[in-house]
């Protein structure tokens, strides 16, 4: 199977290597993710909400694991590292809100039928740049799972640690 060496744009060395996923486990993956879409769908969204404010305290309870996977892989200075990692925390806490709240408004159509269904997609496909994978991954990941999509991660093959 093919596979990625990472090097620590810090030091230039070499520090581990990541297999690429093949067409089929891609496709594995989907598979699984829609299936277990439907469940998470089915949830109350109080349940959803919760389980968002679960995963952002796991988040904020490893910022300094996080982080130091960030400067190793990314070579971002530690500092911007914990903020980045936070941020994620943060972004989970404000989707978290979303499930309980999802609200819109109508666009009227003259002489039709206003209707608006808040239902999920299926699932959302995120794809991740190397800069800011963690951050970045959050933004896509966190109002998807909220509105009740499972995610698939694609992260960049230089810095798929923290995505």
């Amino acid at each position: 199977m093919p596979s990625t060496t990472l090097i620590n744009p810090a030091t230039g060395a070499e520090f581990t290597t990541v297999a690429q996923t093949s067409l089929a486990e891609v496709d594995d993956a989907i598979a699984r993710a829609t299936s277990a879409q439907r469940a998470w769908a089915a949830l109350a969204p109080a349940a959803r909400a919760g389980a968002l404010r679960d995963f952002a305290a796991i988040v904020g309870s490893h910022i300094e694991e996080l982080a130091a996977l960030e400067v190793l892989n990314s070579g971002h200075p530690i500092g911007q590292a914990r903020w980045e990692a936070g941020h994620v925390r943060d972004v989970l806490t404000y989707y978290s809100a979303a499930p309980e709240r999802m609200i819109g408004k109508q666009i009227p159509v003259a002489g039709g039928l206003d209707v608006t269904f808040l239902e999920p997609l299926g699932v959302v496909g995120v794809i991740v740049p190397w800069n800011f994978p963690m951050t970045i991954a959050s933004w896509g990941f966190a109002p998807a799972l909220a509105a009740g999509n499972a995610v698939v991660v694609k992260p960049a093959e230089w810095t798929p640690l923290t995505a």
